[in-house]
């Protein structure tokens, strides 16, 4: 009892001096945790906007500029093995996918530039080192897979005058040219001289001519590329971080039909904006892919670190044909026929040759286009998808598997004897994985502290403040309660009489009174 008189006379008497002062303070404290819980995620997304934000010099910006991690890509060669009987015979072609032969790579933009308009431009460079360990075979293992630059330029005749198909026929008997070609995993992806490029190169108008006189399906992607990327750094609006504003200077491909189709506004799948819902669209672009692909939520997922994300992929009707998605028709400006259900036209990214991209195994395509070959399992989702997995908060890439297959597109062509028994046949060449599948320790130890420390932080400074002013104000009233309590009860056990003071001033003794009247 002694002990809470004396804390009640503190606040009564001491630094305080009025029992009101701690009843302020307490309400105060309480009001104050109240607005901080409220407002701690503004400040912490503020701080994270700056933190994230592509700046000179900055963690984030160095990270970005050249990632402290390997990518891998892994590539899968469908091996034609009756290539003969197909030709002579028609049978439907026999297909051995061969693979994975892997490489490490090394990622580095180059020439970055800061730009007065909230982005900077840069180009990016691409190291590709074998890694046989890793592989089913050497790059010198030999392949046969249909010859491209030929079927590509038969197919681009097929609409021609008859003289220049016979012309091209016989360019083809001339150079001894074949419908198939048998070269090393090496040359098929990295190059090798193929005599109708490097004549074309020769006879062709200066304003139509190829870039390069070797065939590759990689050729030209080790090292820097000559395309300038220009993108949003997220400093002014972090809506827009990661952003592709312009590529090579333009904001279209003007390939497409449609804005929205053609525009080249979207990431390149390392960095997008943050706070992302499971409502969001992110959108990928690629030049190879002639588009910004859409991707959709799929799924929560937890990834090494205990870094939680949310799992993207293409939207079902990413390479939807025209006829079941009208939508999709911005992509076909040549009119039907249009890209079969589950590919996507990439001529006009490709010189004009037939070239379309699916998904592995024809993976939500239609089942005619792996029926007819032989040798292509059912795709399964599990090793065909192509997907991202984000973190949400910050709009960083966790693990990413980027799945594409090449295919060709080829026409029967009767005035070329080379390719006249040769069917209309969306023809596999590869397919590849390029991707991670975690991020370094460093990093993803930050982003496991950014994801579970504020909402800690917030609970215990909110808590914290609250408790403290829930018992100063507690005390300040039971304090306050007990001294008016004590005030009561000095009042009733002590009452002055109504005549006591009356007593002392307005009457006088009667002693006095009877001394003076005896007088």
């Amino acid at each position: 009892m002694r002990v809470h008189r004396g804390i009640c006379a503190k606040l009564q008497g001491g630094f305080l001096r009025r029992w009101w002062a701690a009843v302020a303070v307490g309400a105060l404290m309480i009001i104050v945790a109240a607005i901080l819980a409220a407002v701690f995620p503004k400040l912490v997304d503020a701080l994270l906007n700056r933190e994230i934000a592509l700046r000179d010099g900055g963690r984030t910006f160095n990270w970005w500029r050249e990632p402290p991690l390997s990518p891998r890509l892994s590539v899968y060669i469908y091996n034609v093995t009756n290539a003969d009987e197909f030709l002579n015979d028609g049978e439907k072609p026999a297909l051995v996918e061969l693979g994975p032969y892997v490489y490490m790579q090394h990622w580095e933009k180059v020439d970055v530039k800061f730009n007065d308009n909230d982005t900077l431009s840069y180009k990016m460079k691409k190291e590709f080192v074998f890694v046989p360990e890793l592989s089913v075979g050497s790059e010198e293992d030999l392949v046969v897979v249909p010859n491209i630059p030929m079927l590509s330029a038969t197919t681009q005749s097929k609409n021609a005058a008859r003289f220049l198909r016979l012309a091209i026929a016989s360019i083809m008997d001339i150079l001894n040219i074949k419908p198939f070609v048998e070269v090393s995993i090496g040359q098929l992806l990295w190059g090798y001289e193929d005599p109708l490029l490097k004549l074309a190169k020769d006879v062709v108008s200066k304003d139509q001519k190829l870039p390069y006189d070797q065939f590759g399906l990689l050729y030209g992607k080790n090292g820097t590329t000559p395309d300038w990327y220009t993108i949003y750094t997220g400093q002014e609006d972090i809506g827009k971080y990661g952003i592709l504003d312009k590529w090579n200077g333009k904001d279209n491909l003007g390939h497409w039909t449609t804005a929205e189709c053609d525009s080249v506004a979207g990431s390149d799948g390392s960095i997008f904006p943050p706070r992302i819902t499971k409502q969001t669209v992110l959108k990928v672009f690629d030049k190879d892919l002639c588009r910004a692909l859409p991707l959709v939520f799929k799924e929560e997922v937890t990834t090494a670190g205990g870094v939680p994300g949310y799992r993207f992929v293409p939207a079902n009707d990413a390479f939807a044909s025209p006829n079941r998605l009208e939508t999709q028709r911005c992509f076909c400006p040549a009119g039907p026929p249009c890209a079969p259900e589950g590919t996507f036209n990439v001529s006009l990214c490709q010189y004009d040759s037939p070239v379309l991209l699916s998904f592995p195994h024809f993976y939500l395509g239609e089942p005619s286009l792996r029926e007819s070959v032989s040798g292509i399992s059912p795709p399964v989702e599990d090793k065909h998808q192509f997907y991202i997995d984000v973190q949400p908060m910050m709009g960083t890439s966790l693990r990413a598997k980027a799945r594409i297959q090449i295919n060709l597109a080829v026409k029967q062509v009767r005035d070329i004897k080379h390719v006249a028994s040769f069917p209309d046949i969306v023809f596999p060449i590869m397919w590849f994985e390029d991707g991670i599948d975690e991020l370094p320790a460093e990093m993803r130890s930050l982003m496991k502290m950014a994801v579970d420390v504020p909402p800690i932080a917030r609970a215990a400074v909110s808590g914290a403040l609250a408790a403290i002013g829930a018992i100063v104000l507690i005390g300040a009233l039971l304090c306050l309660a007990r001294a008016a309590k004590r005030q009561e009860k000095l009042h009733l056990t002590n009452p002055l009489p109504s005549n006591a003071t009356a007593g002392k001033t307005g009457q006088l003794n009667p002693a006095f009174q009877n001394s003076s009247s005896s007088k």
